[in-house]
């Protein structure tokens, strides 16, 4: 492996959320039963015109400013010719040498440090419809094809061949995601695929700067997917090389229960899809005012809420990365802090036991039981004395069971902190008498010991007694 490196570059499609397809009324809704969202527009039927959603051209160029591209002011749609069966017209409208957006970047954190990724293309398309695999009819394999998500809109973001490593792909595309879910115009939810991705590899002998034949590897739904294929995939090549074959460039699929890539067709290449401007609609002419109210409208963005976590927060730079991950997260992260200024204390919570929980219950933050408010309402109880640490996580996985307010959980399970010094001495006395030896023991320096002390007094008051007072009392009362 040594003797190689490896080239990949990767073509991501996005669905745009939308209420209607590209060229038609017809609804971009997921699900429903099959073939009910659909016209005689995106059925391909004779005589039908397409009619462009203006709505599609903003959120591509949303997409394109937010990753540095330069928005073309002339732009053009082509068709795609190929046949599948869920294809209806047996044609894509899509663009070709004219797109939308071009030579753009993103930068990911690798372990060298800030690598930058370029953008080749940001283009418009429509998406194709679904095979739904039935069974068998006398042995024989048959499916049937459902054309609900036939016109959905698509823009498809094509990077450089810059990554060059599987690590550095999943980055990739785990930043690209985040953009496209801050700018607002996809889900992004991959299980149901909105955000699909075709993956490009190649090798070559390190210190070549020609690249070798590559192979795509189609629509992996998960970044565990994609660097789980592109590790076996840079095997199977090198493999390959060392035993004296070639490299064909093909475009394989990812069986993810084998944990292999398998051959689908050889690579087709431009000129077999025929391409030739679309006569049914005429080119875009794009006004630059517009381009610029759509570029003053973009939010915040990741790389520079991150900077501001760390600037105005004080958060340490891989708490302010794990946060700003997703839009939704960091929006929750805020919330709590507009209750709760200790951005630190927040984002232990949120990183650690919220993300346990929600990873535990294949959640995402959309769905927490716990809002940001009662979030902040623990933190302050812990603050205020009421309750201890110990005590709180307890609290907190009560609150995500069942998603009641934290006072309330410690006032029906009788969890107030004892902050008594009568109590606490009791409790220190009896745990004292029935452990001199231990006693002993801390006296003589084995500090251990102390730990020992303070979780029986911990399990005598359960686990309410004050820890900060529990500590002192029987320092000094060793003493």
């Amino acid at each position: 492996m040594a003797q190689y490196e490896t080239v990949i570059g990767l073509e991501v499609h996005v669905e745009l959320k939308t209420n209607t397809k590209i060229f038609c009324h017809s609804s971009t809704r997921f699900g429903g039963d099959p073939n009910t969202h659909v016209c005689p527009v995106c059925l391909g039927l004779p005589g039908v015109l397409p009619v462009l959603n203006k709505k599609v051209v903003e959120y591509a160029t949303r997409v394109g400013l937010a990753l540095k591209c330069s928005i073309a002011q002339y732009s053009k749609f082509d068709r795609k010719n190929y046949y599948y069966p869920d294809l209806p017209k047996n044609y894509q409208i899509s663009q070709y040498d004219l797109p939308l957006a071009e030579r753009g970047y993103l930068d990911i954190d690798t372990e060298e440090g800030i690598k930058r990724i370029g953008i080749t293309r940001v283009h418009m398309e429509e998406d194709a419809g679904k095979l739904v695999h039935q069974g068998t009819i006398s042995t024989t394999p048959y499916s049937l094809v459902d054309y609900n998500r036939t016109g959905v809109p698509l823009i498809e973001i094509v990077s450089e061949p810059d990554m060059r490593t599987p690590e550095e792909a999943r980055a990739y595309l785990e930043k690209l995601k985040a953009i496209i879910q801050y700018t607002g115009i996809s889900d992004c939810k991959m299980e149901e695929g909105s955000l699909r991705c075709d993956a490009n590899v190649s090798i070559r002998p390190v210190g070549s700067d020609e690249l070798g034949t590559k192979t795509e590897i189609k629509n992996m739904n998960s970044f565990r997917s994609l660097q789980r294929a592109l590790r076996y995939e840079v095997e199977r090549q090198v493999e390959a090389l060392e035993e004296g074959g070639g490299i064909i460039q093909e475009t394989r699929t990812w069986d993810e229960a084998k944990g292999i890539t398998l051959s689908m067709r050889s690579k087709e290449e431009a000129h077999d899809y025929r391409y030739f401007p679309d006569p049914d609609l005429v080119p875009m002419v794009i006004d630059p005012d517009w381009v610029e109210e759509i570029r003053a409208s973009l939010p915040e963005l990741p790389d520079r809420r991150k900077e501001r976590y760390v600037a105005d927060y004080g958060l340490p730079a891989y708490d302010a990365s794990v946060i700003t991950a997703t839009k939704e997260l960091a929006d929750y992260f805020e919330e709590c802090l507009a209750g709760y200024p200790n951005a630190k204390a927040a984002s232990n919570w949120v990183m650690g036991d919220l993300s346990r929980l929600l990873n535990a219950g294949n959640l995402d933050i959309s769905q927490c039981p716990i809002k940001p408010d009662q979030l902040a309402g623990l933190l302050k109880l812990m603050d205020n004395g009421t309750i201890s640490g110990k005590i709180a996580k307890t609290v907190f996985e009560e609150m995500f069971e069942t998603g009641k307010d934290p006072d309330l959980i410690v006032r029906e399970k009788g969890l107030v902190q004892i902050s008594d010094e009568g109590a606490i001495s009791t409790a220190v006395d009896d745990v004292l008498a029935a452990n001199p030896k231990v006693a002993e023991d801390f006296r003589t320096g084995k500090e251990k010991a102390l730990g020992f002390l303070v979780g029986q007094v911990m399990k005598v008051t359960r686990g309410k007694a004050n820890p900060e007072m529990v500590n002192k009392m029987l320092k000094e009362k060793i003493k």
